[in-house]
């Protein structure tokens, strides 16, 4: 189930998961299973990630709700 938008945020602002493992100090794996869902940032990783792109913390979260 996709929950967040962490690929699709890095993607748009030219990043890669590489740079983002570096500044969040976890490791290319952890960041690696963020982006593709497998698992879920707690959410003051979330935040820190939100922040590090410099977007608002609910552009980087799937809605439960259908538009």
């Amino acid at each position: 189930m996709k929950m967040n938008r962490i690929k699709e945020a890095l993607q748009e602002k030219g990043l890669t998961q590489v740079w983002l493992a570096g500044e969040l100090d976890k490791s290319f794996k952890m960041v690696n299973a963020y982006a593709c869902n497998r698992k879920q940032p707690s959410l003051e990783t979330l935040f820190r990630i939100a922040e590090l792109l410099n977007v608002d913390v609910r552009k980087l979260i799937v809605s439960n709700k259908e538009k």
